[in-house]
């Protein structure tokens, strides 16, 4: 059974892979034996968690580019197959949310910034498809793969202030079930395609909204743990377990599905 979720000998590119739950999708596929590509903007970050790796007996290489760039993408594409011959899997953890893409409370709807929310749309569902269309392409020419995709509870239920986001993850969602139709259309079992949906972690762009410098919870954050069953926020390790089930073969007959990882919060009626 253990073998079942190996992903050793193989090598997944993770973007997003300088954030918090980037770092801990980056520390699941190396604990579970593979390579990683480390993909993200920030430089330093990359570079330390790739160096943290390498010291520690892993392989990693980081990556740098912009996921919305399809010409550093395609350079990191070529890093990875100059240092590791080959790609294997994708994590599309790239996204999130950004101040010129929320709408206050005290805001007039009629006015949002429309610029800013689609700006957000944008990064959260093309930030998935044109990372997928780089390195899928040498993901087919391995002959076998996984790519994952980070969805949100966003996608699931409307959630306030943040319309660019939740219009980009609902993307997200349509897009994991349309590609991995084609993928099995086109290459049968050989290239899968699927998404973890997240509850409500911890991150740097929430973590503001969430909490308060004591430690309670601000009235977005009380509402959020009202929700969820489990009276508390995920933490990044929680997500650990699904991702490397989709990435390996314990789920080679799962294609298109989503996999909620949110403590009971998509499914509690509130009552």
């Amino acid at each position: 059974m253990e073998d079942t979720f190996s992903l050793k000998g193989k090598v997944i590119v993770v973007t997003g892979g300088t954030g918090i739950l980037g770092g801990a999708f980056v520390n699941a596929v190396v604990e579970a034996g593979a390579a990683v590509g480390i993909l993200g903007r920030n430089a330093q970050v990359a570079q330390e968690r790739a160096d943290a790796i390498n010291q520690a007996g892993g392989q990693a290489i980081a990556l740098v580019a912009d996921v919305m760039n399809e010409e550093e993408l395609k350079a990191c594409r070529t890093q990875v197959l100059e240092k590791f011959g080959r790609i294997d899997g994708l994590v599309n953890a790239a996204g999130g949310n950004q101040p010129e893409g929320v709408l206050a409370p005290e805001q007039d709807v009629f006015k949002m910034d429309l610029a800013g929310m689609k700006k957000v749309m944008d990064l959260n569902l093309w930030g998935t498809i044109i990372p997928t269309q780089v390195f899928g392409e040498s993901i087919a020419a391995t002959g076998k793969g996984s790519i994952v995709n980070i969805s949100s509870m966003n996608s699931k239920r409307a959630i306030t202030k943040v319309l660019g986001y939740n219009m980009g993850k609902a993307g997200v969602d349509y897009y994991n079930q349309w590609f991995a139709v084609e993928m099995a259309y086109r290459y049968g079992d050989k290239i899968r395609m699927n998404a973890i949906a997240p509850g409500f972690f911890l991150t740097e762009q929430n973590r503001n909204l969430l909490t308060k410098a004591d430690g309670g919870y601000t009235d977005r954050g009380a509402l959020v743990i009202k929700q969820t069953p489990f009276k508390r926020f995920g933490d990044p390790d929680e997500l650990k377990g699904a991702l490397i089930w989709l990435l390996s073969d314990a789920s080679k007959f799962v294609t298109g599905a989503m996999i909620c990882v949110d403590g009971g919060f998509s499914v509690f009626g509130g009552v």
